[in-house]
């Protein structure tokens, strides 16, 4: 085994994911930078591990120990770098937190992530899912990021197109994209900026404040507001945020369902597609504030399952399942999980 690479045996993983789950790692290691990640397929017997990339955890669910290597992407960060005529580049390295990392480009006078303040996790894994809230998404705002190749050992940079993003969805979420460890990404945010207040929550909760015009940070401030009302702190229940994707249907399916049930929520999408919120769908459902053994749906969000303590991995993944067969029967409309399952 390569000599100067720290691995650690059976090790805890309960603070490394957000939902607070008691499993274990046979193999673990801090991932610092690339020549770790390259050390690692350099080792005949690290590289025939299985693996699991980490950053803060905040969108897997741990089903069962992992009998194989957990890499941890600890690399810290962050820069200005470069600009255009419209536009100024911010770079971070993969274990940059989120939050931390977004209050970093508002502090430069930077608009463009503030509608995605307080996503819990590490800036690694913010394009995996390409996050979002409050009607903006990671690829809104993305140049570039780069990549180590577990397989080829080669580092690459990566465009928009090549990273295929979709609604929480990238490629790095199918088969080609997962021996590729994202080590940085970057940011172009525009000189130009404007509110995003496209999503009507947020747009009445600044008018309320009577901020007429306002800046990033006004945005962000309330933004964190808004999630602090309304979701619970992982550091006191466990969680992963939203648990499901709010599904998306055709018009004609939509139309159908709104026969049936008109107050559904819906929303109409460029393409002609419907995105119905599946809080609401859970919520008519009657699981809201319901509990299924130590894990349970959060009473002031439908969307977001909570460990209440003692929670194991199956336990969260039964109650998810039991909710998913109930939307089923209920609208014929299947509730597909956000967070990978391991």
């Amino acid at each position: 085994m390569h000599a100067h690479l720290a691995i650690e045996h059976d090790f805890p993983l309960k603070s490394l994911n957000t939902f607070g789950i008691d499993a274990r790692a046979r193999r673990y290691l801090r991932v610092r930078g690339p020549e770790d990640l390259a050390a690692v397929i350099g080792d005949p017997a690290l590289a025939a591990l299985p693996r699991l990339l980490l950053g803060g955890g905040s969108n897997v669910l741990l089903t069962r120990d992992f009998d194989g290597l957990v890499l941890h992407m600890t690399g810290a960060g962050k820069a200005l770098a470069g600009e255009t005529d419209s536009h100024v580049l911010v770079r971070g390295a993969a274990g940059e937190n989120w939050h931390g990392f977004v209050q970093y480009t508002l502090a430069q006078g930077l608009g463009g992530l503030e509608n995605m303040s307080l996503i819990p996790g590490t800036l690694g894994a913010a394009p995996i899912q390409n996050i979002g809230a409050y009607g903006a998404e990671i690829k809104d705002v993305f140049h570039s990021l780069t990549v180590f190749d577990m397989a080829s050992g080669e580092l690459r940079t990566m465009d928009a197109a090549a990273c295929r993003f979709g609604y929480r969805d990238s490629v790095f979420k199918r088969a080609e994209g997962q021996g590729l460890a994202i080590v940085d990404v970057t940011f172009a945010l525009p000189r130009d900026w404007q509110p995003n207040l496209r999503y009507a929550e947020l747009a009445q909760a600044l008018s309320e404040a009577g901020v007429k015009q306002p800046t990033p940070q006004q945005v962000s401030d309330t933004v964190v507001a808004l999630r602090r009302r309304k979701l619970p702190d992982p550091a006191v229940i466990g969680n992963a945020g939203s648990f499901f994707k709010n599904p998306l249907v055709t018009g004609a399916a939509c139309a159908r369902l709104l026969a049936q049930f008109p107050a559904l929520v819906h929303h109409a999408q460029p393409d002609g597609s419907e995105k119905l919120a599946a809080g609401w769908l859970i919520d008519q459902c009657g699981w809201k504030g319901r509990k299924l053994g130590a894990a349970g749906v959060y009473p002031k969000q439908a969307l977001v399952l909570v460990n209440n303590g003692g929670a194991s991995g199956a336990d969260v993944l039964a109650l998810a399942r039991a909710i998913q067969a109930d939307v089923s029967a209920r609208y014929g409309v299947l509730l597909e999980p956000e967070p990978v399952l391991v």
